[in-house]
């Protein structure tokens, strides 16, 4: 039996990487065959599974303070993650950002810092963003836009929201008012007139364009190519060269119907459809309608109804482990 875990990370409480790691062990108690792609969809964890970190730079955070954000830079290939600049953890949350004066400059720093050393193409992971700037903070960090017209930029994004309406849908969760909303989508309506003057790029047809508060559009503006942060990961990972399994098992921290748009998941889900191969799909928990709608595509295993929340909170990966070897039974 041949099985291929693919999983995203458990947001908090453990990595793809660990995730994977359990799955195998659970394969090598058995004699299973198991190969581990450790999965990203674009935001955070996209560095790790991309080969993780081997630079730190120090840059502007969120909210002007200097930060200490790891970046990966291997053969011409420059892999930034912007949460790791300009993320809304880097500004204390939601209770410790200021929505209108959140900045993207850490994150145009650490690519023109990849331009310097001679990077010829360059990955942005989008997700987890302190600001709605428009990416204007990070435009203003690049000493040298001309020269992203020399390198391939792929921006990885996993929503489809469109420049002008960033601040509505992202703008609550990163603490702006019903107030603030409204004058951060002004501006954002001011920098996409800006945009098409400067860049001749109406950014308000991109899909996307509102990622990461509109610094998707910006780095399209820039002449960057907007993908699936999946659909890059996975083939960035030669994913579709490891499909040819008996078992895929999948997972991530919390099942929802977010988690088929634009998720692993949902993601893997397709690929296992496609190559009519099982899939499972092991969760810290889940959302029973999610559940329902999609058992005939993916089984689902919670961790929480199989061990309780406690143990799926403080063991993820024992709990993981214990409920791989479950699934194998069954399967073997």
């Amino acid at each position: 039996m041949r099985v291929l875990a693919a999983p995203d990370k458990f947001k908090g409480t453990a990595t793809a990487h660990e995730v994977a790691r359990s799955i195998a062990l659970a394969c090598a108690e058995r004699s299973v065959d198991c190969t581990k792609i450790p999965l990203a969809d674009g935001g955070d964890g996209l560095l790790e599974v991309l080969g993780g970190p081997n630079r730190t730079s120090t840059v502007t955070g969120p909210l002007g303070g200097p930060v200490e954000a790891g970046w990966r830079l291997h053969r011409n290939t420059a892999v930034i993650e912007m949460a790791r600049a300009s993320g809304l953890i880097l500004a204390g949350g939601c209770d410790g950002n200021d929505p209108l004066d959140a900045t993207t400059t850490g994150t145009g720093q650490l690519i023109d810092q990849a331009l310097d050393l001679g990077a010829r193409r360059i990955i942005v992971g989008l997700g987890g963003s302190a600001s709605t700037d428009g990416g204007f903070g990070a435009i203003r960090a690049i000493n040298a836009v001309s020269r992203l017209k020399q390198v391939e930029l792929l921006v990885a994004c996993d929503v489809n929201t469109m420049f002008t309406d960033a601040a509505a849908v992202f703008g609550p969760q990163k603490g702006a008012s019903p107030v603030q909303v409204k004058m951060l989508t002004g501006r954002l309506e001011r920098l996409a007139q800006m945009f098409a003057s400067d860049f001749s790029v109406d950014v308000t047809t991109i899909e996307g364009g509102g990622a990461a508060g509109g610094l998707g559009g910006a780095l399209a503006a820039l002449g960057g190519r907007l993908v699936a942060g999946f659909e890059l990961v996975a083939d960035e990972l030669d994913v579709y060269d490891h499909l040819d399994v008996d078992l895929i098992i999948t997972g991530e921290g919390r099942l929802d119907e977010t988690s088929f748009d634009g998720k692993v998941v949902g993601g893997m889900t397709e690929l296992a459809l496609e190559h009519d191969t099982p899939i499972v799909a092991i969760v810290g928990d889940a959302d029973d309608q999610t559940v329902e709608r999609h058992r005939h595509r993916v089984d689902v295993v919670s961790l929480s109804e199989l061990f309780g929340e406690k143990l799926a909170m403080t063991e993820p990966r024992q709990t993981i482990q214990r409920a791989a070897e479950q699934i194998l039974e069954r399967a073997l």
